[in-house]
């Protein structure tokens, strides 16, 4: 059984979630909310956003950044090449350069960025920018919750150290498969991290990605304790 400490953890389909922890602070991580397919019609209006925790930069997680950047003036994480095309689009938000192995405290979340196999690159008003490299988050919430969100990945060995040196009560992984590691990587990534309880994401937005959770459980029925929080969007773990 898994105690969020009063923490909340809502997901907005694809690979956004909101956080929110017990004193109301709020953060989003991939800030793919407005023109989300998979995001409810209810989410897609904020009552605060505080910060927003970036893994790379193609639309399907860069998103809605510029207009809630511009609309909240949230602090944002992200890559150093990322934090520098921010910069220049003067939103008036907070931009926080990381990068992998680095971390920070940003209000109630400590927060680190992780590695990622995956490509990163800005759509800039017809123009591909590059947006340095993929990587994935431990968030640290209060009351001793560890969230890790893999970000676009395919699995890699230094899962094992992520887990050995975080220990992620939580793992959001992806398993869409094509543009990420499928249910079959993912089944190896848990056992690599060593983490009990999993949030599926990156999955069922599009037609190609084919990856599903009943996929997944199936190559996990015998990892013992596992739970996989299969949440619909809208749905929260807390």
């Amino acid at each position: 059984m898994l105690s969020s400490q009063g923490n909340k953890i809502t997901y907005f389909g694809h690979s956004t979630f909101g956080l929110t922890t017990p004193s109301g602070q709020f953060a989003l991580i991939d800030p793919w909310v407005t023109t989300n397919p998979r995001c409810p019609e209810n989410l897609k209006v904020l009552p605060r956003l505080d910060a927003i925790f970036l893994t790379h930069g193609h639309a399907d997680h860069l998103g809605d950044l510029l207009a809630l950047a511009k609309q909240y003036k949230p602090k944002v994480v992200s890559n150093f090449e990322i934090y520098l095309w921010l910069e220049s689009k003067k939103t008036g938000a907070q931009g926080l350069p990381g990068n992998k192995g680095g971390s920070q405290q940003v209000g109630d979340f400590a927060v680190t960025i992780t590695n990622a196999f995956h490509s990163s690159s800005i759509q800039d008003n017809g123009h591909v920018i590059y947006g340095g490299e993929a990587g994935g988050y431990i968030v640290e919430l209060p009351g001793g919750i560890t969230l890790y969100h893999a970000g676009d990945t395919c699995i890699f060995g230094d899962m094992k150290l992520i887990g050995e040196l975080y220990k992620p009560d939580i793992a959001c992984l992806p398993i869409g498969d094509v543009f990420t590691m499928g249910p079959r990587e993912a089944s190896i990534a848990i056992r690599l991290l060593g983490v009990k309880h999993v949030i599926p994401m990156h999955y069922a937005t599009f037609p190609m990605l084919t990856g599903t959770p009943e996929d997944l459980t199936s190559e996990t029925n015998d990892i013992a304790g596992l739970e996989i929080h299969a949440l619909h969007p809208g749905e929260s773990l807390s």
